[in-house]
């Protein structure tokens, strides 16, 4: 079916490094970084868990907006690119940056007509400053949301230290998505000793999107702050293989307490870098009204509509939820309701 108004399709996981990010990265000499390759092809960009090439389509919206058009993407939700470890520095020197990159992200919204939306970075090593900012940010701005790092919800105690943030996100009714990343204070873990690439960017990472779930539900961060709505990303990580024996460990352990399934339809998840058959086993466990496409462009290229969405095996009306009709319900509540 082609994309149409009536028929969108909504990338709400990608990532963008312009607004000023890349200048300032550029200037820096310690991670995370810009650098030229030692092969003199292009720049690298060195992060916290690593080096990566960057390239126009990571700083330059209008390589983007092309990769929609040729992928038939009507919108796509940019994010202030929280893995990089960018918003962990000292609040002095980034904050000022972070909130041009905010208004620049407000900027190509009017500028696309709403075909660019944007998640706002914060100066998490300054608390105060960072909940004002999201205040900031949802009513002067009236960007849809935040992205926090997923190290904070790795446990109840972790995610009190955002309890500020949370609130100003709670008062303006904004969008949190959680996407791995780093506590302020915290060093990238060693990498394995071998094949990292699986052992690190898959398994573990999706083992880890799982316990921010986890935290989530387990906790009354869902109850305290009952206008947030939460996103987490690529599905929920390894949860939607791995709820029945959680379930199993409750019946037989636990049995006076059931695990609350049902608190997971009360966060969103997306579908990033993620295939057919990981969107059948959640669409089963979460049902299709809480799911999102996502591409985690410009990591990924590939076109998340045809290489996930369509050889799914689901109910055609649940394809078209999750190819758009969920997102675009879910940003007409975020621009009616900014507190």
């Amino acid at each position: 079916m082609p994309a149409t108004a009536a028929a969108p399709r909504i990338d709400m996981h990608a990532h963008f490094y312009g607004g000023g990010l890349a200048e300032m990265l550029r200037a820096r000499r310690a991670r995370p970084c810009l650098r030229p390759r030692a092969d003199g092809d292009g720049e690298e960009m060195l992060a916290m868990n690593g080096a990566f090439p960057f390239g126009a389509d990571h700083h330059d919206h209008r390589v983007g907006l092309a990769q929609m058009a040729a992928t038939g993407l009507t919108a796509r939700l940019l994010t202030f690119p929280g893995a990089l470890g960018l918003d962990l520095l000292p609040a002095a020197e980034v904050a000022g940056p972070i909130a041009a990159f905010n208004d620049h992200l407000a900027g190509l919204g009017a500028q696309t007509g709403g075909a660019l939306r944007g998640l706002a970075g914060l100066p998490l090593a300054d608390i105060d400053r960072a909940a004002a900012e999201v205040l900031r940010i949802r009513r002067d701005l009236g960007l849809p949301g935040i992205i926090l790092p997923g190290n904070y919800f790795a446990s109840i105690a972790a995610a009190r230290a955002l309890t500020p943030i949370l609130a100003a996100a709670n008062a303006t009714g904004a969008h949190v998505m959680i996407h791995p990343g780093l506590m302020v204070g915290q060093e990238p873990p060693a990498p394995p000793a071998d094949h990292p690439q699986y052992r690190t960017s898959a398994v573990a990472l999706q083992a880890q999107i799982a316990d921010t779930a986890l935290t989530l539900v387990l906790s009354d961060i869902l109850d305290a702050f009952p206008r947030i709505s939460f996103q987490i990303v690529n599905l929920g990580g390894t949860l939607p293989f791995i709820l029945e024996r959680i379930e199993a460990i409750a019946r037989h352990r636990n049995a006076e307490a059931p695990f609350p399934t049902g608190r997971l339809r009360r966060i969103w998840y997306d579908c990033a870098s993620l295939g057919p058959r990981a969107i059948e086993a959640a669409v089963a466990l979460y049902g299709a009204d809480r799911l999102f496409l996502g591409s985690d462009y410009p990591i990924f290229h590939d076109d998340p509509f045809a290489t996930a969405l369509a050889p799914a095996r689901i109910d055609e009306d649940d394809r078209a939820r999750i190819a758009g009709g969920n997102a675009r319900a879910l940003f007409a509540r975020l621009d009616a309701d900014r507190g």
